[in-house]
This record gives structure tokens, sequence and C-alpha cells, in this order.
């Protein structure tokens, strides 16, 4: 797994600097070990930024040039439009989907519009911005989360309008809701991949004009003046019908009295449902006919090409990539529709062996973020404790998620630290639910030191970094943001919390208890292999091991 990893960062680095090595071949390279390692990581890798990864990855491979086994090289091809356009339809299930499951759920926080009074308190590992977002008041905590619901619902369908400006309308609205989820929680590279997925809405000309180097469009309308004239009319139309549509639905309306916005949802679980149901094919409907555009267009950049052999050349290249186009849109519809039951149900009986074929590699996903909301009554955190005597306990303090009440959250993305991400999760089921747990627990009283790096990378701020503990426990506790004061200053401590309950039992080396549950597991430890020591390969990660350690994985 080490060398996948370093393999991988080196791959991935050597393309970033290096244009001839964003190739095709690199990405599929970069694919198959980011794949190998997800199907052995289990839990720590199963989140859906690591299939979307993947999913984003593999069209990389389509999108790609393949530099390295051309003679000559081609900064453009007339088909590139089509595995381009793929990138803009998974953006589009990625946000419609998470839109659309938030109300789905039935979550009555999303319904009653308070999701967000909660959620910057009990998020995985907030960001110090989280706090201040906390106080925010509670209309206007109201008014994001409806304008959460439009960026993710009602603006996703403009990603395939025909005006460029509805497209770039689009786009801004996804970065600026990325963008804040950054500030306010550490979310790893997720954000980041959304905002890369989204340049998928831009052109040369927008990008160019980003760059200083911006060309004026060449129109082809006749006459100019009236295609401008309808085009603008539209985007009127659709920003009108967008701001009714917001004020209807989420009765929006100006308190005078208490000078601030008032929001409910203005329809029932059933009417949504209902709307679904009606949109779904269309939406797919809409795909399909933006997709259809796109290989015409390829079809007719092919047909302009100078020479009877390139053109045949560029129609068979066509060919293939219009077919792996259709066949990727159409596996992406059954994970698609797992939003809607019965608009799965009408796909094609073929297109779901089709995907069950291929459901291993992770070509195409469902998507859903921040389904539920969790820590209503209180974030639940575990808080592990050790001792020598069963009598003094001390705490052990992660890196990274909420321990110390007075250690300010911290800024940890694009890093995941998926122990502490897994602690979360955790917290929320009684421990048999997370087997992880009790080998965690396990390593801890065997003093391993690559476990206790994940805790803290600086042994001075491990309390038993002398003597592994004789002794283990974990508490679980219920934790909130605490208030802002009326001086407006930064707080001194930024939790309060309250204890539940015991979470894991006191246990240690050679108890009864934890040897049952390692055992019912399968987690006893196995006689380890034997290799050659001084073997090049050990030896050169053992190196990259000692040039690494006295950093923290963020600076990494």
């Amino acid at each position: 797994m080490e060398l996948l990893c370093l393999l991988g960062l080196l791959a991935s680095f050597g393309a970033l600097v290096c244009d001839r090595l964003r190739d095709a071949l690199v990405f599929l390279l970069l694919w198959v070990l980011y794949l190998s390692l997800y199907q052995v990581g289990q839990v720590f890798l199963y989140f859906q930024w690591d299939s979307l990864l993947l999913e984003t990855g593999f069209l990389a491979v389509l999108v790609a040039p393949l530099h390295l086994l051309k003679w000559r090289s081609t900064a453009w091809r007339p088909h590139d439009g089509l595995p381009f356009w793929l990138m803009r339809w998974l953006l589009f299930r990625l946000m419609f989907a998470s839109g659309v499951v938030k109300l789905t759920s039935r979550c009555p926080t999303w319904w009653g519009l308070t999701a967000l009074t909660y959620h910057y308190e009990t998020q995985c590992i907030p960001t110090p911005a989280a706090w201040y977002a906390h106080q925010l008041p509670i209309w206007f905590q109201k008014l994001s989360v409806v304008a959460t619901y439009v960026i993710e619902i009602a603006v996703p369908p403009l990603f395939f309008a025909p005006i460029r400006r509805l497209r770039l309308f689009a786009f801004y609205c996804q970065v600026l809701l990325q963008v804040l989820i950054i500030l306010t929680g550490n979310y790893n590279f997720f954000n980041l991949l959304t905002i890369v997925l989204a340049f998928s809405l831009l052109d040369d000309e927008h990008v160019g004009l980003w760059l200083g180097r911006s060309r004026k469009r060449h129109s082809t309308a006749w006459p100019p003046s009236l295609s401008s004239f309808f085009s603008g009319l539209v985007e009127l139309a659709v920003y009108g019908l967008l701001l009714y549509g917001t004020v209807l639905y989420f009765g929006l309306g100006i308190n005078w009295e208490k000078q601030h916005v008032e929001s409910k949802i203005a329809f029932t679980y059933h009417e949504f449902m209902q709307w679904l149901k009606t949109v779904m094919l269309p939406l797919i409907g809409l795909g399909l006919l933006s997709l259809g555009w796109e290989i015409l267009l390829s079809m007719y950049r092919c047909a302009c090409i100078r020479g009877f052999l390139w053109k045949v050349w560029a129609a068979l290249q066509w060919a293939v990539f219009t077919t792996t186009t259709l066949g990727m849109f159409s596996l992406s519809l059954v994970p698609f529709t797992y939003i809607e039951h019965e608009s799965n149900g009408k796909l094609w009986p073929a297109v779901h062996q089709l995907f069950g074929a291929v459901d291993r590699y992770q070509l195409a996903n469902s998507y859903g973020l921040f389904r539920r909301m969790t820590g209503v009554g209180g974030r639940p955190e575990v808080v592990l404790e050790g001792s020598y005597d069963r009598e003094h306990w001390t705490e052990i303090e992660f890196m990274y998620k909420p321990g110390n009440i007075s250690a300010a959250p911290p800024l940890v993305a694009p890093h995941q630290p998926r122990l502490d991400w897994q602690m979360w999760f955790a917290a929320l089921g009684p421990h048999t639910h997370s087997p992880w747990f009790t080998s965690f627990v396990h390593r801890l009283l065997q003093g391993k030191e690559e476990v206790i790096r994940l805790i803290q990378v600086d042994k001075s701020n491990y309390p038993f970094s002398a003597q592994p503990p004789t002794y283990v426990r974990a508490q679980l506790y219920k934790y909130w943001f605490t208030e802002s004061s009326s001086k407006g200053e930064p707080p001194r401590q930024w939790w309060r919390r309250q204890h539940v309950e015991q979470f894991y039992p006191t246990v240690s080396l050679g108890d009864p208890t934890l040897d049952a549950l390692l055992s019912q597991h399968g987690l006893k430890d196995k006689a380890p292999l034997k290799r050659p020591a001084e073997a090049a390969l050990p030896r050169l990660l053992q190196f990259v091991r000692e040039l690494s350690r006295p950093y923290a994985a963020p600076t990494l």
C-alpha cells in the first residue's frame, strides 16, 4: 500500500509539472492505483468523494490525449467534446442528487430549514470559521438552506443551457457553494474536485479572460442584434422564474418588524415526490439532447478536417468515442435514478445488467451528500483515556477531531485524517458497529508507533509516549459550540461538553473481553511475514518514512 501511494504521488506530481505526462496512460495508471487502494481500504476509503475521484479519474483517461504513443502531438481533437461532456453530466448528477436526497430522506431539520443551525458544530471536522457561522441568526441559517436547495436542485439543469451566460451563472453558483463549504468544514479534496468538475461549464474565452488573453468569439448568428435580444429575454425569464419559484415554494417574506427574511417550505413530501417522478425522465432527456448535440458537433468537426485519410481517421475516433460516451451515459442512469425508484425501474434491463457487470470498478456511482443531519441533540464524540493504575486516567488527544474544549478547530483540507473521520462515525452507534475500534485499542495497548502517529505526530503531545498505557477505555460525550461573547472577541473555549456514558469498557493486554472481541471480528494477530530485511524495497520505503516522519499529514 505504501508503494502504491508513492507511485501515485510521483505519477500525479509528474502530470502536474510536465505537459507530456498529462496523458491518458498516466491517468489510467493513477486510476488503477487508487482503485486498488479503494478495494482493500474498506470503511476507511468508502466515502462518496473516493467514488467521485475514481469516476472522475476514469473520465480523465478518456479526456486526456495520448502524448506518449503519438508521433505528433495534437492539442485538440474533433471528438474531445464528447468525453468532456461526461464531466458536465457527472457534475449534474452529483449536485442534483445531493439536493434531492435532503428532501427524500424526510430529515426534519432539512424540511424545517434548520439543518445549518446544527451542521456547523456537528460536521466531522469543523474549521474555526464554522464557530463564527454557527453564531449567525436563525433566519439567516434558514435562508442559507433555501439557497442550498436552489443551487443544488434548480440551477443544475442550466448546465445544459444553450445560452452561454446561463452556464456561467450556474458555474459561479456552484463555486460559491463549494467555497463556503471549504471555509466552514474540512472535507478534504471533495470541494476542490467539485470545482474542477464545474470547469466543464466554461469555454476557452472565459478561461482566457482570467488569464488575461481573451479573444472575442466569432458569432455566426444573423442578425446578431436579434439573437442577443432573444437570448437576453430568455436569460431574464430564467432568472425571474428562479426568483419566483424560490419565493413561492419557500414562502419567502420580509418581516419588517423584526427586520429579517422569513422562510418555510411551502410544499409537502408527497408533492415533492410527485414532482420528482415528473421531472426525472425529462431531465434524462435533456441530458441526452445535450449529448446528441455534442455528437453532431463532433461529427461536423471531423468532416471539416482536410485530407481524405485524416477524415477517415477522425471518423474512426469519433465512432469509438461516441460509443464509449453513450455507454458511460447509459451506465450512469442506473445510480442516478436511485433517487426515484419508478424511473429506475423504467430503464432497459440491459442497462441494469451492464451496470452490474462493471459496478466493482466504480465507473458510475450514486451520490447524495448530507442526506440526514446527525447530532441534533449535541454532537456525539468518543474520548479515549489511558491509565497505568486504573485510578488515574489521562485523555488521549487527537490532532484533528474535537477533544480539548479549549483547542480551536483545525484547518486540514485537502488532507483527510481518515481515523478521525471514522471516530466521528463510531460515535453515532455502539462500538460493536465499528469492529476496527477494538483493533485500534489493541494497538494502543501494544504501543504501535504507526498507529500512535495517526493520533499525534509530535510525541510530546502523546501522554503515553514513554510507555504504552496498561489500561484503555473510551467515554462518550456530547459536544456543542460555545456562544459568542457580547464584545465579539475570539472564544477562550470553543466547545462545551457533557458526559453521556461509557463507550468502550476498560481493557488491557490479555483481557478476556478484548480477546473475545478481537476473535469475534477476526482481528487476532497473525504471524508476521518473513522478508529479507536488507532488500532494496523495504530499505527505500524505510528511508522515505524517515524523511516524512517530522511532518504532519496536511503539511505533506
